[in-house]
């Protein structure tokens, strides 16, 4: 085995894994740390030098990544996520300008590359992104058909609410969210108009109820194919690592019996 599988298989060990993981972790608290004006009075300079040597571990970790895979390292996406995330850091002006320090919490977005089960959420979570989209394009549907029918129905009354289609869109969603939506909105709604349940009621039971219960359905559907698809995997692996071996004892077998 040469030095680039021996890296490989190295940097793939659960040891490897779990040390990134904490050190994205310790990081992670440090970057919060960095928000207190007295931990930083006290400790400042510890807590800066302690992020440059987490920076750094990261650094060295891509590019031995790098250096084992060869340009394949390019072919992984979440190799590419890797690189991203840890770039903002070493950016220029990282350190000076006030958004790029405020991307750095990002790296703790690193997690979910190196956890397996994690990887499976985001993988299951992209996976129902067409299914969301039709979902969402529904949704959009009937908030507009809602807008306007409530723009048209509560405007002159509540034109802080509903006196455009885009604050009626806002007001929806809001109600869509069950925050304040009886006592804050509906109600004083119902004062003036008795039956405005007649038209709020049907649409939180069918955008509450209905259409984000298909959207986590939808979620939760894909996270199960992305669980299942890696555990084939695993299985496919783990058969074809048998097959190897058997053929090599027969292999050994053959030539035993030859020499005989």
């Amino acid at each position: 085995m040469n030095m680039r599988a021996r890296l490989r298989d190295w940097l793939a060990q659960p040891g490897t894994q779990k040390f990134i993981t904490w050190v994205i972790v310790f990081n992670a608290i440090l970057l919060g740390m960095e928000t207190s004006g007295n931990i930083m009075g006290h400790i400042g300079p510890l807590v800066s030098a302690l992020d440059t040597l987490c920076l750094g571990i990261f650094i060295l970790e891509i590019a031995l990544k790098l250096y084992a895979h060869g340009l394949r390292f390019f072919k992984g996406g979440w190799n590419i996520f890797d690189v991203v995330v840890v770039g903002i850091a070493v950016m220029p002006g990282a350190q000076t300008l006030s958004v790029l320090r405020a991307l750095r919490i990002l790296r703790i977005l690193r997690v979910i590359s190196v956890s397996p089960s994690l990887r499976r959420v985001v993988e299951g979570f992209i996976k129902a992104a067409p299914g969301m989209g039709s979902v969402f394009l529904l949704m959009s549907i009937i908030f507009y058909i809602g807008a306007v029918m409530a723009t048209k129905l509560f405007g002159q009354s509540f034109p802080e609410w509903f006196g455009t289609i885009g604050l009626s869109a806002y007001s929806l969603f809001q109600i869509m969210t069950l925050e304040s939506w009886s006592m804050g909105i509906v109600r004083p709604v119902m004062v003036q108009y008795p039956y405005a349940w007649a038209f709020f009621v049907p649409f939180i039971m069918c955008t509450t109820f209905a259409v984000v219960n298909l959207l986590v359905g939808l979620i939760v559907n894909s996270m199960q194919e992305a669980y299942n698809a890696a555990e084939n995997e695993k299985t496919e692996h783990y058969r074809e690592e048998v097959i190897t071996r058997l053929a090599r004892l027969e292999e050994t077998f053959t030539e035993m019996a030859s020499k005989k």
